[in-house]
This record gives structure tokens, C-alpha cells and sequence, in this order.
């Protein structure tokens, strides 16, 4: 692109011709514009104007700031998305599903959920299912003006909780690695990604310190099997990130607690007493099935009233029949034990393979979550493109990490649904794997390459 070409002596008018020169393919994805001070020499207008002008750009996703890097044309990122790897005649330990044989059946509870039709102008929140659900979270959010909001899952929950309170290239704290939803969501809204480190314990304390430095005005956690370390918040830790919120009590707080009734670990919170805006969301996808597209936000009022702007009847709203359906479920004892007994499931199979690893040689630990992440001693790539030729495909740490940083040296196994014959074998070659690699690893470099 000749960038002769940018014209305008106003935001407005730099702005649309940027995007005029996009839409005509003059400025394509990845392209860098020129540097703001460069820009307002040759277009003889003040450097404000020029960064005002980058600004609606950036607002309305033509742009993205990427730092020492400049500003540059946007586009549409793939990312990674959980579940089945299409196509694939290997052995998936990658999916991040749960076991289909431990999701309850919902025939039973299927005739408790057809009532009378639910019209136009009634409440979004079936009645039933809001008693319950504000029951469930009064013992973790005890604040009386806690109002109850129920979306299609939580990756709908947390697209909207962002829409509802920031613009397009607002900065947000993500944990790092993260969620590949949320790394998904981000990026397609717009916004700017800040990674906080995450270790054994949760979101590191520095790290949020300087995401709020930042100046991020929202954090998306997950208090307890955090995808995809399976870290659960420390009640120290818990605590010493609640005392660095709390002069910042107007950044919207999101704690996606996924994994809520399957946890063999206690809940604990980010979400300070004197917080004001927050969102604590509980989807069933873990434990009803992927299909079941319910969760319910627990959030102050004020954040729920804009949500409710965002759910419109006929249009947006959930099925109320889905609703009772799940609320039918939920308060079944048959089906609340078939989820406590799906819970230790998980915990027993992730920490029996971490056993068989540690037997070889290999350390691992098996936090809480779906899910194992491995930490290997070598780089996690060179692992997994070894296990692809004895028949198996695993994911890399490198898909879920935000921040510009070496290879990773995980991966994250999902290894619950394995048979005791495939869990041996898959230990097996896992450690040979690796062994080979570090034995070798110019051959290693030579083979990616």
C-alpha cells in the first residue's frame, strides 16, 4: 500500500479512509499503518488527531495495537477449539470432554420439564430454576442484592458480560495459559488480551497487579480446575488478589466456575465484599452434557439490568423448557449422585494416571478438572509429534498460552475415559517419547522443521 494513500484532516476522515483502503483490499490483514507521529507530519494535523483516528479504527475492529509492534489491519484469528479433533484416525486424549457414560440420562426428567407455554413480555429465568439457582450461590455470594441471570452457557454468558461493559480494544486479564473459549471470545470481540500467569495456586498476585496497572477494566478467572493447569484458588491466594481489587472495585469481575459440582475442591473467590461489579457464572455442560446450553450469572444489580437489555424474549432468551429441564435435573437425588459419583471419577482416573507416570519416571500431578496437565522436559511439541506415530494426538501447552513465550513444555491429557490397557500404553510411549527426544534433539529440531 502507498501510504500516500490515508487522507482526512479529522479523526473522522482519516478513520474512513483507512477503511475505504480496506475495503477495497488496498490494506489487508496484518498490514502495518504508519507510525502516529509519522502520520500527522504528512497529513500536516496535530498527533492527537492521528491517535483519535486509530482509536475509532481500533474501536470498530479495523485495527489492532500490538505495541513496539505498531498498529496493523485486523483479521479473523482461528484459534483452537475444544473437543474431537475432526477427521482424525488417532486416539484423541486431547477432547477436554467429559465422559458421555457418566452424563445422567434427562428422559426421566423430561416430563417435569413440558408445563404451560411461556409467552411473550414473561420473565427470561424460569421461577423455578432462579429459587434454586439463588440458593445454590447464597452460600458463596452472600451479598442480598445478588440477582440471578441465566444465558446459553457460559461462553454466552461471558460474551455478553464483556459487550454489556466494555468497547472494542479494552484491555482484559486473562489467565495465561487459559481457556480456549476465552481466548476465542477476546479475540472476536476485539478486545486486548493481558495475561496474569497462573500457577499451583491460581492467578498469580503480581500478575494482577500489573494487568490492573494496565489499566484492564475486566478479569476473567476460574476459581477452582482452572483449564488447562486444573489450578484451584488458595484461599491465601484467594484472599491477597481480593486485597489488590480492592481499590479497583468498578473492574468487572468474571469467575467462570465451570466446573462447579464436579470439584473435589472448595470454592473460593476473587469477588471482595465491597466489590461492585462482578459475575460469577455456573454453566451444567460438565455435568448434564455440551448440549445442555444453560448457565446462570450470579451478579450485582446493575450488572444484571444492562444484561437484561441483552435477553430479549422470542429472541435471545433461553427455553424455558431447557430451564425446567435442568432445574427438573438438578433437583433429582438420583441424578445429583450419579454427578458426585462423575466428580471423583475424574479426580480417581487423572491421579491413577498420574501415578503410572510417576512409576516411570516421569512426575506428574493431577489437580481437579476434566483434564491432566503434564509438564515434560522437553519442549511439548517434539513429545506430541512422536505420539501421533504410535496412534495417538494430543494437545500442546503452546495452544492455550497468550503471551510471547518460549515452546511449551506441556501437554494437557484428557485421559479419564481411557481403558486400564490404553492408559498403560499411553504411559509407556509417553515416557519413551520423551526419553527420545531429549536424547536426540537436533533430529527433533530437524524432523518440525
Amino acid at each position: 500500500m502507498d501510504e500516500q494513500s490515508i487522507t482526512g484532516t479529522t479523526a473522522a476522515e482519516i478513520a474512513a479512509s483507512v477503511r475505504a483502503l480496506h475495503e477495497r483490499g488496498e490494506l489487508r490483514r496484518g498490514d502495518a499503518l504508519p507510525p502516529v507521529r509519522e502520520l500527522a507530519g504528512r497529513l500536516g494535523i496535530n498527533r492527537n488527531t492521528a491517535v483519535a483516528a486509530y482509536r475509532l479504527l481500533a474501536q470498530a475492529g479495523v485495527v489492532v495495537a500490538r505495541g513496539r509492534a505498531g498498529t496493523v489491519i485486523a483479521g479473523v484469528e482461528a484459534v483452537a477449539q475444544e473437543g474431537y479433533a475432526p477427521d482424525s484416525v488417532l486416539r484423541d486424549v486431547g477432547t477436554g470432554n467429559p465422559d458421555p457414560r457418566r452424563i445422567p440420562d434427562p428422559s426421566r426428567a423430561l416430563a417435569g420439564a413440558i408445563g404451560r407455554p411461556v409467552l411473550y413480555g414473561e420473565p427470561v429465568i424460569d421461577p423455578g430454576l432462579e429459587a434454586w439457582a439463588r440458593a445454590w450461590v447464597r452460600r458463596d455470594l452472600p451479598d442480598p442484592e445478588v440477582r440471578i441471570t441465566v444465558t446459553s452457557g457460559a461462553v454466552d454468558a461471558v460474551e455478553r458480560l464483556l459487550a454489556q461493559a466494555l468497547l472494542r480494544d479494552d484491555a482484559i486479564a486473562l489467565e495465561d495459559p487459559c481457556f480456549l473459549a476465552s481466548i476465542h471470545t477476546v479475540r472476536h470481540g476485539g478486545y486486548r488480551a493481558v495475561p496474569v500467569p497462573v500457577d499451583d495456586e491460581g492467578m498469580t498476585v503480581e500478575g494482577l497487579r500489573a494487568a490492573l496497572d494496565a489499566g484492564v477494566r475486566a478479569i476473567i478467572c476460574t476459581p477452582r480446575a482452572q483449564n488447562p493447569t486444573g489450578a484451584t484458588l488458595s484461599p491465601a491466594r484467594a484472599g491477597a488478589l481480593r486485597a489488590q481489587l480492592a481499590d479497583h472495585p468498578y473492574v468487572l469481575v468474571i469467575e467462570d466456575d465451570h466446573f462447579s459440582m464436579l470439584s473435589q475442591r472448595p470454592y473460593e473467590t476473587l469477588i471482595g465484599p465491597g466489590h461492585r461489579r462482578y459475575a460469577l457464572v455456573r454453566s451444567v455442560s460438565k455435568f448434564l452434557g455440551p448440549d445442555m446450553c444453560v448457565a446462570l450469572a450470579a451478579t450485582d444489580p446493575e450488572t444484571a439490568e444492562r444484561l437484561a437489555f441483552r435477553l430479549s424474549p422470542g429472541t435471545t432468551w433461553v427455553s424455558h423448557i431447557l430451564q425446567r429441564l435442568v432445574h427438573t435435573q438438578l433437583t433429582d437425588a438420583a441424578t445429583l449422585e450419579a454427578i458426585s459419583d462423575a466428580g471423583a471419577h475424574y479426580a480417581e482416573r487423572n491421579a491413577d494416571f498420574a501415578a503410572r507416570l510417576a512409576e516411570r519416571g516421569l512426575p506428574a500431578t493431577a489437580a481437579d478438572g476434566l483434564n491432566l496437565w503434564l509438564e515434560l522436559p522437553v519442549e511439548a511439541r517434539a513429545v506430541a509429534d512422536r505420539l501421533m506415530r504410535r496412534g495417538w494426538l494430543a494437545r500442546t501447552g503452546d495452544e492455550f498460552l497468550l503471551a510471547d513465550a518460549a515452546p511449551s513444555h506441556h501437554l494437557r491429557l484428557t485421559v479419564h475415559d481411557l481403558t486400564a490397557d490404553e492408559a498403560e500404553r499411553l504411559a509407556d510411549d509417553l515416557v519413551d517419547a520423551a526419553t527420545r527426544v531429549r536424547r536426540h534433539p537436533v533430529r527433533n529440531e530437524r524432523i518440525e522443521r
